[in-house]
């Protein structure tokens, strides 16, 4: 009797319970392992169903066919022309999977047309409706009811002026002004006494940074984190992004602690006011918003300010953690209280006509900068609210500022890359060529500057003279070739980014390096 598999006599032989058929035990066995079901009838058949048959020994007699030179080629060309058959099975089956392949790549360049179509007409209808908006002026009255009923506006009294009226600010007081000079007086004095603290991440640490963790923030259909800051004594980081939210997130636990929601278009700015529960946004919606911490972290708007005309791009807050600054592309900035959400000065350049992008109160707070759409950087003195000085010599929009723990320099990013400037002299001493640079940033110790553009780079920090030594460039991981912000953690331990993604990420020393960093700080102190 023969094996039903290989036609020939079995060594051992063994037999199906289920369909009495007879097998090579080595061939049935292999392929029950890898089918699991009978070869010959196709019913299911495991290794139990067959059972071994004992057979006295039986030496098998060679083969007629392959006792002979004429029976070997004609075995030879039995196997040839069975490899030719397989051969042309193989290439039949390469010839369908590439038209499967050549269909769908069709269907996916024909998706991503329409995809392509369908965005562009979108964004025409929403320019069209843009445009309508403009044109088309708010009643009186409206305006009037909803100030008095929406959560966080101010008091129907302040808004009860025709639109295009200007509104009156009573300006900044003398009392206010003695405020700002006494802040200024102690500030400058105890900046004298300052020193580099201990914990401070050391160069080595920053130089073995990497990407440690990444934090969906914002929603997928407007991704994009386009502003940035950190509550360094609670380490929480609030981000504004295009989905007209704001973020606050605490980063030792990575929980999201609130959403801020109330903007109609994206938050271009947020900031912490000091150590209080009160956080500040600004919108492409030309308001800004002051909220307030009501209790189990539940934000509430306490005061929506509308004293802009045109996107409201930057706030910066004032060392007595009492006042702050707006700027808009509406050719002014404004000087407000915080406590009352009131504006006691709005200042514009009669000399010409600038759109403000970006803003910063120097470390002692009597000196404002400003940057602009125009590629110029302007310094103010707060208390006359006076133009004193005006750097030239940026290509593009001005996109950040940023002054240096110790007052003396002051750094500015636009399309052209990062310029440092010394206020002592009035003069660009250094520039470092990256392009769109969206964002720079001294830390709080004044030891490093971090820039963003298409990746993220940090430098260490140095005298007018000396030079400022690149320490680490970080990868864009979200895709998109734009970091939009750059922020140093507490004691420069990490660093959080922003791109044009939903994700924020935070780049630091892995778990089992930070010990031994601060092994060897301590032994270098």
């Amino acid at each position: 009797m023969n094996c039903a598999i290989s036609g020939e006599v079995p060594e051992e032989p063994v037999v199906s319970t289920k369909s009495g058929l007879l097998f090579e035990r080595r061939l049935i066995e292999r392929h029950i392992s890898d089918y699991g079901k009978c070869p010959v009838t196709g019913e299911p058949l495991t290794l139990d169903d067959v059972v071994p048959i004992k057979t006295g020994k039986v030496i098998k007699p060679k083969p007629v066919h392959t006792a002979s030179i004429p029976g070997l080629l004609g075995t030879f060309q039995n196997e040839w022309d069975g490899l030719m058959l397989s051969n042309f099975a193989l290439e039949q089956q390469l010839h369908t999977a590439r038209q499967e392949l050549s269909h769908a790549l069709y269907q996916h360049d024909s998706a991503c047309r329409v995809i392509a179509r369908l965005k562009k007409e979108r964004d025409e209808a929403r320019q069209l409706l843009a445009d309508v908006e403009r044109h088309i002026p708010a009643a009186p009255e409206a305006v009037t009811s909803n100030a008095a009923l929406s959560n966080g506006k101010r008091a129907a009294g302040d808004e009860e002026l025709v639109p295009d009226a200007k509104k009156l600010c009573p300006g900044i007081s003398a009392e206010i002004i003695t405020e700002l000079t006494d802040c200024n007086a102690a500030l400058s004095q105890k900046r004298k006494k300052r020193q580099i603290p201990e914990t401070l991440a050391s160069i080595d640490s920053l130089e073995r940074f990497t990407q440690l963790s990444s934090h969906p923030l914002h929603k997928t259909n407007k991704p994009g984190i386009c502003s940035m800051d950190i509550l360094h004594s609670k380490d929480v980081i609030a981000t504004g992004g295009l989905d007209t939210t704001a973020v606050l997130f605490d980063r030792p636990s990575g929980q999201i602690l609130s959403t801020l929601t109330g903007h109609s278009k994206k938050v271009t700015s947020v900031k912490f006011v000091g150590d209080s529960d009160l956080v500040l946004t600004a919108s492409a919606d030309k308001t800004v918003r002051i909220w307030r911490d009501s209790g189990d972290r539940n934000y509430a708007c306490a005061h929506t300010l509308n004293d802009h005309s045109a996107e409201v791009r930057a706030v910066t807050v004032h060392a007595t953690n009492k006042y702050f600054v707006s700027a808009s592309l509406d050719s002014t900035w404004c000087f407000y209280d915080l406590s009352s959400g009131l504006c006691l000065a709005k200042v514009s350049d009669d000399s010409e006509r600038v759109d403000y992008t970006a803003a910063a109160f120097h470390p002692d707070g009597l000196i404002l900068g400003t940057g602009t759409s125009q590629s110029v950087v302007k310094i103010w003195d707060v208390k006359s609210q006076a133009n004193v000085a005006k750097f030239d010599g940026h290509t593009g929009e001005v996109t950040s500022i940023s002054f240096s723990e110790n007052g003396y320099f002051l750094a500015t990013a636009a399309e052209d890359g990062v310029r440092l400037w010394d206020l002592r002299k009035l003069r660009n001493f250094k520039s470092f060529l990256s392009a769109d640079a969206n964002s720079v940033e001294f830390d709080p110790s004044g030891s490093y500057l971090g820039v963003a553009a298409s990746d993220i780079r940090l430098y260490q920090t140095a005298s007018v003279k000396a030079e400022w030594n690149l320490i680490k460039t970080l990868p864009d991981l979200s895709g998109t070739g734009k970091a939009t912000c750059v922020k140093f953690g507490p004691d420069a331990q990490y660093v959080a980014v922003g791109s044009m993604d939903r994700n924020l990420r935070i780049f630091g020393l892995p778990g089992d390096q930070t010990a031994n960093a601060d092994d060897d700080s301590a032994q270098d102190s």
